[in-house]
C-alpha cells in the first residue's frame, strides 16, 4: 500500500489524503475504503510519531514586559525548542488547518476565552493530547507505533467497495 494510486492523479490523491489525515486527527475516526484506510493509517502514524518524538522539546526564557501600569516586568515564555519547531512546520504544511467550532449552547464570550490564543487547534491536539498519551503508552509497554486501528466494514452499496473504519487507539 505505500504506493497505492487510489484510482486518483497524484495531486488529487496526495489532497485527500491530507484531508482524510486531518479529519481522522481531529474527529478521532474517519469511514473511508480499505485501500485509503491503510493509506491514512500510515501517514497518520508517521505525524504522531514525529510528535511524539518532539512535543518536550521546549525552551524558557524570560523576557521584560510592560503592564498596564507602563511598569516593567519580568516574565518566563516558554517557546517550541529547535526539533518540536521542525516537526509542527513540517505538519503545518502538510495537514489541513482545522478551525475550533463553537459548542451548542456555549456562549460567544465562552468561546473566544476558550480558544484566545490558538492558532492552529489541531496542532494544539496533537501536541497537548496525542503526543503525552502516546508516549506514556511507549514507556509502559515498551513499544512505538500502533496508535491507529482499522475495523473492516464490509461491502458498500452502489460500487462493492470493502469500507472500513479508521480510528485512533
Amino acid at each position: 500500500m505505500a504506493n497505492a494510486k487510489l484510482g486518483r492523479p497524484s495531486k488529487e490523491k496526495n489532497s485527500m489524503l491530507r484531508g482524510l489525515v486531518s479529519d481522522l486527527l481531529w474527529f478521532g475516526k474517519v469511514e473511508t475504503t480499505l485501500a485509503r484506510a491503510k493509506s491514512v493509517r500510515r501517514e497518520a502514524e508517521k505525524l504522531l510519531t514525529l510528535a511524539i518524538n518532539s512535543y518536550e522539546d521546549i525552551v524558557k526564557t524570560t523576557k521584560e514586559i510592560k503592564n498596564d501600569s507602563g511598569v516593567k516586568v519580568k516574565t518566563t515564555v516558554s517557546n517550541d525548542g529547535p526539533k518540536k519547531l521542525q516537526a509542527r512546520r513540517k505538519m503545518m504544511a502538510y495537514l489541513m488547518d482545522r478551525q475550533e467550532q463553537r459548542k451548542p449552547k456555549e456562549s460567544i464570550e465562552a468561546f473566544e476565552t476558550r480558544t484566545q490564543g490558538i492558532n492552529h487547534p489541531l496542532l494544539e491536539k496533537i501536541f497537548n493530547l496525542y503526543a503525552p498519551k502516546y508516549a506514556t503508552r511507549i514507556k509502559e509497554l515498551g513499544q512505538g507505533g500502533g496508535y491507529t486501528r482499522i475495523i473492516k466494514m464490509g461491502q458498500r452499496r452502489g460500487d462493492n467497495a470493502e469500507m472500513a473504519i479508521v480510528e485512533l487507539i
